[in-house]
């Protein structure tokens, strides 16, 4: 059986498996490959396959990318950047709800795609027939949601870093809920807990598996506990260093740990 790799499309972007086709390939080579949008080209990145599924019905790779190949995916960025523009121009000339944001063509033309973003399902078949007479390929638009135009556009984040959708991450974390911000003791303040895009934050999910086991046996705000100095109502949680505070009356706040010697000591890998 042939190796399998890995190809991207645009840089940090999802990663599509692909038959080498005993071609002799390394991390960062340019490759043409046939995608169901037509002849790409996409750069190698080699992946440890984990999901054996994908291996079904790949395709094979074309080709090591010519310089010929290059020069074309070089002109075809700068046609597309240009055609951007003016479908911005006719979409708002013919009064559409919509915000192109990308335009891509396939490697041997044969297709102009564009992206954009709506609220609302947008009729653009007038549209189409406009681009499709200026640029006489096959036009496609294909509506997007708020999470691919951040990860298109990037920014800066809360954490002062660029955004990890445009920086890192293949695909969406589509596992994120608003349960993790609870787990994690977050305020629910949309300020705190979306991203740019407006939906929650990736990185919720990062460190939720750890915030879970560490709060497994401490009890919720509000609980009524014994400690040693007494009875009373739980009123804050430090979930990572495993304590809680409580305010037992006459006595005032009594912070109560779980942590054992061992989880202090640290010195061993127990």
């Amino acid at each position: 059986m042939n190796k399998i790799v890995g190809i991207i499309f645009k840089e940090n972007g999802k990663a599509y498996f692909f038959d080498s086709n005993n071609l002799n390939l390394s991390d960062g080579n340019k490759v043409v490959v046939e995608t169901e949008r037509g002849l790409q080209l996409g750069t190698v990145v080699i992946c440890d396959i984990k999901n054996k599924d994908v291996l079904d019905n790949i395709k094979p790779i074309l080709r090591i990318a010519t310089d010929k190949d290059i020069k074309n995916y070089n002109k075809n960025l700068i046609d597309a950047s240009k055609a951007l523009i003016k479908a911005k121009s006719i979409s708002k000339k013919l009064n559409l709800n919509m915000n192109v944001i990308e335009s891509v063509y396939t490697l041997d033309r044969n297709q102009l795609i564009f992206y954009f973003l709506s609220d609302i399902r947008v009729d653009f078949r007038d549209m189409a027939k406009e681009l499709a007479s200026i640029y006489k390929t096959r036009i496609e638009l294909r509506q997007i949601g708020v999470r691919d135009k951040a990860k298109t556009i990037s920014g800066i984040g809360q954490c002062g870093r660029e955004l990890c959708c445009s920086s890192f991450l293949n695909d969406f974390m589509e596992s994120v809920s608003i349960n993790m911000a609870k787990n994690q003791n977050i305020a629910l303040n949309p300020n705190k807990i979306n991203g740019q895009c407006g939906r929650l934050l990736c990185c919720l999910n990062y460190e939720d598996d750890v915030y879970s086991e560490h709060r497994k046996d401490l009890p919720n705000l509000g609980d009524e506990v014994q400690t040693d100095s007494g009875k009373g109502k739980v009123v804050s949680l430090d979930i990572l260093n495993k304590t809680y505070t409580v305010n037992v009356p006459e006595e005032g706040k009594v912070v109560v740990s779980l942590k054992s010697k061992c989880d202090e000591c640290g010195k061993c890998s127990k």
